[in-house]
């Protein structure tokens, strides 16, 4: 099997901890101990050099020093003691409170202990430490959604939903049986995903655009290869019910490695690759691009390119 950037970036992560302590370490031994060749090992701190900066969890500040046999690396990021600032603390309560909002409720328990433990420790924390305000965040508003709650309900209890639904532009609404699967928040909004009876397929719902909805009393199971994680990967809870335009992205050479195989895709002849990201909403669009700043760029469509042209200038 063929080494990814995920595997390096793993022994990476295991092996740099070891030997960061400033004193020369057999590059045999520790190539042992990694389970990798010696070959293998100086391509990985070597990519530390490289690769200054990338994604992925490289890290700076670092200074490396490779003998005929020996490694020796210095970095001050490993030597801090064990421990959780408060904003780590609150970080972690707001990703359990994402991911509880992204499972089923039959797999919620455990999410939501260790939720209330990070909770009771927040909560003891010095009141006048001053980020008190930190402490709290909202996943995304729920004004103006009066259906929510209900399909809520009708997740819990794996029943069936009939919603009145109006597609994006259109003057009419719909009107069809779903199956609900995950209730998640995505780019400020509550999106439903489930699987529609009428369009034989899984579907992602906004919930301001659900008009009516009727809970019914047919049963149903969600199933067992059924991911939030997979459907929603990269945020595309933007593949909604209606067929939208996408939105083609090159990466550079420096981050197409990283990009491929999140995609599973090969990279291009020239070390680039250009992925085809389904789009039914332009502002997810411009975020997703300019994290990467000039290591990628969109090709189409136009209405991309252009407001994140204007976005840079006003910059």
């Amino acid at each position: 099997m063929p080494d990814t950037a995920a595997k390096q970036l793993r022994r990476i992560l295991r092996v740099i901890p070891e030997i960061a302590d400033g004193n020369a370490h057999s590059l045999a031994k520790v190539a042992k101990r990694a389970g990798v060749g010696k070959d293998v090992l100086l391509a990985d701190l070597k990519s530390l050099v490289d690769r200054h900066g990338a994604p992925g969890g490289f890290v700076d500040g670092m200074q490396i020093y490779i003998g005929p046999e020996t490694v020796e690396v210095t970095s001050n990021h490993f030597l801090r003691p064990m421990g959780l600032t408060l904003q780590e603390l609150c970080a972690l309560e707001l990703g359990l409170a994402i991911l509880r909002a992204e499972r089923p409720p039959d797999e919620t328990v455990v999410i939501e202990s260790a939720r209330d433990r990070l909770r009771k420790v927040i909560a003891k924390l010095p009141s006048e430490h001053g980020d008190f305000e930190t402490r709290f965040a909202e996943l995304a508003p729920t004004d103006g959604l009066p259906h929510l709650d209900e399909l809520r309900k009708a997740l819990r209890d794996h029943r069936k939903a009939r919603i009145t639904y109006r597609r994006a532009g259109a003057t009419t609404t719909t009107t069809r049986v779903v199956r609900p699967y995950a209730i998640v928040p995505a780019s400020g909004m509550w999106y439903a995903v489930a699987y529609c009876e009428d369009s034989e397929g899984l579907r992602v719902f906004r919930m301001d655009r659900v008009e009516g909805l009727t809970s019914l009393s047919d049963r149903y199971e969600i199933p067992a290869t059924f991911s939030v994680r997979e459907t929603l990967r990269e945020s595309k809870a933007l593949q909604v019910d209606t067929p939208t335009a996408g939105m083609k992205v090159r990466y550079s050479p420096k981050i197409a490695r990283w990009i491929a195989e999140r995609e599973g895709v090969d990279v291009d002849a020239d070390g680039s690759v250009t992925i085809e990201h389904p789009l039914a909403d332009a502002e997810w669009g411009v975020r997703h691009v300019l994290q990467y700043g000039p290591d990628a760029e969109v090709l189409e469509p136009g209405v991309v390119r252009e407001e994140i042209m204007r976005r840079l200038t006003a910059v």
